[in-house]
């Protein structure tokens, strides 16, 4: 993509109404825009990271056996008032009336749903089980939307539900999504910590949150140094096998925020304890038959009876990863991105557009890298060196090419790679494009 075609209204100053830096950055990137209180427009630039971050959630979800559905974003109140969830569910629930005076509502999760389909569909154990998702927009009526996307209204969010015989094979489908989500996190480029969680509205009896680490965090974590030399992507997880043993090993070690943690009870000595911030990103929930049972989602057993299926549901904010990825990768210039969700792998930076050297080389650079299905972004603009750097910083790439008068009588130019301790090398155009990125 040429950066002149490229629909990127970036700003220059940080906007006022930002508090974070991923909110900051966000709007000075040109990734949103505010339509109303906690409600955006995602814009080209914000669109890519939020679509690359959906397909690794997509294909997590898929490695699993789940399969993908998609339900409507407007539900029937009467299924809520089913579940008993109707008038407990408190005013974060968007409730409307369409022509007809049927109550409605605007969905902040799909439980009642895909139970409700479930229950139509599914009649014997012998189709058990199934797991299944989406990735859609919600909405909830947050009292204070704040912080950008972090707590918005209306978000972009994985939900996923499994349905089982029993409450064994149901705690199977809970350990395949717990690995499967430390699976997501880590191949965004986060660190991934679940913790015990209550079930809150959902309900249940069993429920982990997942925390990834970040300065800028919402809240104080606490837990053992081994939780940071832990990488799930360095499993080879069969999920047709028992899972009991990964997931032990990802709870034995100790993990609080600070609303749990106390010094003078903490099991660990100063030493092993890890002090950070962290930013909750995932959520799941074991909540056995507290919907089946209620809207009468039952299967036939293999002795004739019928009996309420065990239930799961599985939530990952997709949208709020956006945020929640910025928060753990920034500085003061700007986003850095993880290589797995940057919008474009390299930036080239013209620092004399017009020069025919300089042109010629940024144009065989970029053709070049095209060619190779590399994703790239050409600063083609008649703008000052300044201008470009800066811009460029802003947006986060992880490589920056540039392209000078200086270097070019001799083929030469500047590969930079985006981070804290930014190196700048000089190399040929040969060596820039054959290089593995």
């Amino acid at each position: 993509m040429r950066l002149s075609k490229l629909f990127l209204p970036t700003l220059k100053e940080n906007p006022t109404e930002a508090q974070i830096p991923s909110h900051r950055l966000m709007l000075r990137a040109g990734m949103i825009r505010q339509s109303s209180a906690g409600i955006y427009t995602w814009l080209p630039l914000g669109c890519t990271v939020l679509k690359k971050i959906e397909t690794i959630v997509r294909e997590e979800m898929n490695q699993t056996g789940a399969q993908e559905v998609l339900m409507p974003t407007i539900q029937p109140a009467e299924i809520w008032k089913e579940s008993g969830r109707y008038n407990d569910y408190g005013k974060e629930m968007l409730r409307i009336s369409d022509r007809h005076k049927r109550e409605l509502l605007y969905g902040p999760t799909h439980e009642e749903v895909i139970t409700d389909v479930f229950r139509n569909t599914i009649k014997s154990y012998k189709d058990l089980p199934y797991n299944l998702y989406q990735i859609h927009w919600k909405f909830r009526d947050e009292v204070r939307p704040r912080f950008g996307v972090m707590r918005g209204r209306e978000f972009f969010m994985k939900d996923c539900y499994s349905f089982d015989i029993d409450k064994s094979s149901a705690k199977h489908s809970y350990n395949k999504m717990f690995m499967a989500y430390l699976r997501c996190y880590a191949r965004l480029g986060l660190k991934p910590i679940p913790m015990q969680a209550d079930t809150g509205a959902i309900g249940g009896d069993l429920s982990h949150e997942f925390i990834v680490l970040a300065d800028t965090g919402e809240s104080e974590v606490y837990c053992d140094v081994d939780w940071l030399k832990m990488d799930p992507l360095s499993l080879d997880i069969n999920y047709e096998n028992n899972l009991e043993q990964y997931v032990e090993e990802w709870t034995k070690l100790y993990a609080a925020t600070d609303n749990k943690h106390s010094s003078t009870n903490c099991p660990l000595p100063d030493s092993r304890l890890h002090k950070g911030r962290g930013i909750e990103v995932g959520h799941i929930f074991y909540f056995g038959t507290k919907y089946s049972e209620s809207m009468g989602a039952k299967v036939t057993n293999v002795n004739g009876l019928d009996i309420p299926v065990e239930m799961g549901s599985y939530g990952i904010g997709v949208s709020r990863l956006v945020g929640a990825i910025i928060e753990a990768n920034h500085d003061d210039a700007g986003i850095i991105w993880p290589d797995s969700v940057t919008p474009y792998k390299i930036g080239i930076i013209n620092i004399k557009y017009g020069d025919s050297k300089c042109d010629q080389m940024c144009e065989k650079i970029y053709k070049e890298l095209k060619n190779k299905n590399i994703e790239v972004l050409y600063d083609d603009r008649p703008e000052r060196a300044g201008v470009k750097f800066a811009n460029m910083d802003l947006i986060g790439l992880p490589w920056q090419i540039t392209v000078g008068p200086r270097n070019t009588k001799d083929g030469l130019v500047e590969l930079c790679r985006r981070g804290n301790n930014e190196q700048k090398i000089t190399l040929s155009i040969d060596s820039v494009l054959s290089r593995t990125y």
